[in-house]
């Protein structure tokens, strides 16, 4: 089938990956066309190329002195993308080569437009609600309810994020996955590893604090995304036996997270899945993580441990780190072959994507 993936604008889809969502996007992507389907996909110019795939850049505006003359000019930025999402999906509801549209944006158009199109459409929720996405969600279904258009088929990257949707839609969960042909068994070590964006709500200050209660050394390793956050409140807790290993590409990252004794995976807020945690169990590498969101349907007690989040977290994980350090590497691996493999997500998301066109079909 010809499938279209929608991706969002304001990362390309390029390794070393902006964040967990632009990673399972490109995956998704090479794997489809190793599976033999046609695949275009519009996201951030920069993309990463993958043989045989076509890349639908989003158009830019170009605005007339007058318009942005107007006092009520909006944020460039987000106009920009308003104007890219919009003039892709006025483009696709004229193709007819099209067999599936698959939207991974954060933006509301494609979704509000979803009914538009002549061609069922997949929406992947991949964050907690969002009063935007909400907002088209109820556009979408009021419009298919009138008979003008289809309602998407929502999926969610996890059984949590689903729950958290529930009041709005009801999502279908198909779990993100990790390609354990990249992320490979590695060796252990003596330290500790923490990776990720590198913003408040992934906490990597609190991995820091797990690792001095526990007298053991720590790498972090990822994007500055709030760089006042880094600056401020990460930075000045360097050294010490705890370093900061840049943005790494994920060769880089496989060595890195191989090679260390446990993976640190401490969220300020409830994962929508737990991408690195799934990709530190494929190296081989045990979870000491906390008990929020995506991550209790991840890490489980043979691969790991999970510490409720409230004041006394610290010393529990660092009393908790012992036994973690304790699972057999094969154990880990031979976990995230079983659960959290690619495999398993591609084939979930084409199942959705043949029973949307069956309904389409019948309708």
């Amino acid at each position: 089938m010809h499938v279209v993936v929608v991706a969002h604008t304001r990362f390309a889809l390029a390794r070393p990956f902006a964040g967990g969502l632009e990673s399972v996007t490109w995956h998704l992507v090479r794997a489809l066309v190793a599976r033999g389907h046609r695949v275009s996909v519009f996201a951030a110019a920069g993309s990463e190329p993958i043989d045989g795939v076509d890349y639908l850049e989003p158009e830019t505006i170009e605005l007339s002195e007058a318009a942005r003359a107007d006092v009520s000019m909006p944020d460039e930025g987000n106009l920009q993308r308003h104007h890219a999402y919009l003039a892709l999906m006025l483009d696709l509801a004229a193709r007819t080569d099209v067999d599936v549209v698959h939207v991974h944006a954060l933006h509301y158009l494609p979704t509000a437009m979803a009914p538009t199109l002549r061609v069922p459409t997949v929406l992947t929720l991949h964050t907690p609600p969002t009063p935007w996405l909400e907002s088209a969600l109820q556009v979408a279904g009021r419009s298919a309810a009138r008979g003008v258009g289809r309602m998407p088929h929502v999926t969610a990257v996890s059984a949590h994020t689903a729950r958290a949707w529930r009041h709005a839609v009801e999502a279908e969960v198909v779990r993100n996955g990790v390609d354990t042909d990249e992320w490979t068994p590695g060796p252990g070590g003596d330290r500790l590893v923490w990776t990720g964006r590198i913003t408040p709500e992934k906490a990597p200050h609190t991995a820091v604090e797990i690792a001095r209660a526990a007298g053991m050394p720590l790498v972090l390793a990822g994007p500055l995304s709030d760089a006042r956050y880094a600056r401020e409140r990460l930075m000045p807790m360097l050294g010490d036996g705890v370093e900061y290993a840049g943005h790494l590409h994920d060769t880089e990252l496989v060595d890195l997270v191989g090679g260390s004794a446990a993976a640190l995976v401490t969220p300020d807020w409830d994962e929508p899945y737990g991408l690195v945690a799934a990709e530190a169990l494929a190296c081989g590498t045990p979870v000491l993580g906390l008990s929020r969101g995506g991550l209790r349907e991840i890490v489980r007690d043979e691969v790991g441990a999970l510490v409720v989040p409230d004041d006394r977290l610290v010393g529990r994980a660092a009393a908790a780190l012992p036994r973690v350090l304790e699972i057999p590497r094969e154990r880990c691996r031979r976990y995230a072959e079983d659960h959290l493999g690619m495999a398993a997500m591609v084939d979930g998301y084409l199942e959705v994507y043949e029973r949307a066109l069956r309904v389409a079909e019948i309708a």
